[in-house]
């Protein structure tokens, strides 16, 4: 019987099959953490994100990282003080949003 590269082709859709896993979780990583930002900021879902991309540029760790670490801390309360300071270094500028028929910050 001929070969036609057949097991090769499964041993990459298998391995594709497992990258789209990783990402899958990762994505799932991701959202919570922007979850537990948005809570805690007061903040849209865009900030959100856009305050996991800052603290991972500014501490130079990968943003799934930065997120697992913060679904750790909301487990545990336990987080790397370079974590905490860019996020709240970051939440800051982000600022507080109003929450929606509240009465004006004065």
């Amino acid at each position: 019987m001929p070969t036609d590269g057949g097991s090769d082709r499964i041993v990459a859709l298998q391995e594709e099959v497992q990258q789209l896993k990783e990402a899958v979780a990762s994505h799932a990583v991701v959202d919570q953490a922007i979850g537990m930002v948005v809570a805690l900021g007061r903040i849209s879902p865009d900030q959100g994100w856009a305050v996991l991309k800052e603290v991972s540029q500014h501490t130079n760790i990968k943003l799934r990282n930065v997120a697992e670490l913060i679904l750790v801390w909301g487990r545990t309360g336990v987080m790397p003080e370079e974590i905490r300071a860019a996020l709240e270094e970051a939440l800051d500028r982000a600022g507080p949003t109003q929450i929606p028929g509240s009465p004006p910050q004065l």
